[in-house]
């Protein structure tokens, strides 16, 4: 068994979502359970834990580490996207904390066959539910060139989209692009040498394709919707990304949420109807502390957000 993927922030994550007192905390990003043992460990007997995760073998993973809770953990195949649909299946109405680590499990990252790391050699695949027919090999031959080069652009900031799209196509004339390492050698290759970076060249077109193929951005979006319904006054949202784009988006639902009136400023009176849903926890982005990052260098991107469910009228 490959070793236990190491959650990331863990004293912010407890510090903002508060677990002591709590009756029902939804991880929707349960990986191998690090994040809902702390949870567990640090609320009264009476908190249970709903965990989520899109990936089968990692739900079998987190079930064997949190088996010691019992009836305390409540697990779920499926995608936080989906957290309506998830809560009325287990019969819940109401919770009282919501948490979301938008990055990738270790394991998945360390597990060749899974094509998400360019680092290894493997299949060009990128699923995160593995049920789920699309892989990243798919979308580069069923994407346009026009989409193709949004992808890269969009998801990865990659400025040297078009050049990337040219040399995969030109690729494709003479073979498929089905590995991790032969679409490493392209993106290299793409890369412009005079511009100096510590980042390898292959870094933000993977991580595009990632977010292409598991649709992270639209259920991430879904996902922060949901969640008003179902939170109970008092209760935590606590967002961890490691990407702007999914920062950007935390950051900006926090506020448009926190607001009590998105009227144009010229508008004499209030015509929107908008009510105020969070009070944001994190006036700036939290980061890892500095010794965190030491001891293990995937933390370095992390940004944590929060916000607390206010009691509507």
């Amino acid at each position: 068994m490959k070793k236990l993927h190491v959650s990331v922030m863990p004293s912010e994550v407890l510090r903002y979502l508060a677990p002591e007192g709590k009756h029902l905390i939804v991880d929707g990003t349960l990986g191998d359970g690090g994040h809902a043992e702390l949870i567990l460990k640090h609320s009264g007997r009476d908190c249970r834990v709903l965990g989520i995760d899109r990936d089968a073998e990692i739900l079998e993973r987190a079930r064997k580490r949190l088996s010691p809770f019992g009836d305390r953990v409540i697990l779920a195949h499926g995608n936080y996207s989906e957290l309506g649909r998830i809560l009325k299946e287990n019969g819940i109405q109401k919770i009282d904390g919501l948490l979301l680590d938008l990055g990738m499990s270790s394991f998945q990252v360390d597990s060749p066959e899974r094509g998400f790391s360019f680092q290894h050699e493997g299949p060009l695949d990128m699923r995160m539910n593995r049920q789920e027919t699309s892989t990243a090999a798919d979308l580069l031959v069923t994407l346009s060139d026009r989409e193709l080069e949004k992808v890269f652009k969009d998801y990865g900031e990659e400025r040297n989209s078009k050049r990337i799209v040219r040399k995969i196509r030109n690729a494709q004339s003479k073979s498929p692009i089905t590995t991790t390492h032969h679409l490493e050698q392209l993106l290299s290759s793409a890369a412009h040498a005079s511009r100096k970076s510590s980042l390898h060249p292959a870094t933000r077109s993977f991580q595009a394709l990632r977010i292409a193929v598991n649709l992270e951005l639209e259920h991430l979006e879904a996902c922060l919707q949901e969640s008003l319904e179902y939170l109970n006054p008092g209760g935590r949202l606590v967002l961890i990304s490691f990407h702007s784009l999914e920062d950007r988006m935390v950051k900006n639902f926090f506020r448009a949420q926190e607001s009590e009136c998105i009227c144009p400023p010229r508008l004499p009176l209030c015509v929107c109807g908008q009510v105020k849903q969070l009070n944001i926890l994190t006036r700036r982005v939290v980061r890892p502390a500095e010794e965190e990052i030491r001891d293990n260098s995937r933390s370095s991107s992390a940004c944590l957000r929060a916000a607390e469910r206010v009691n509507v009228a």
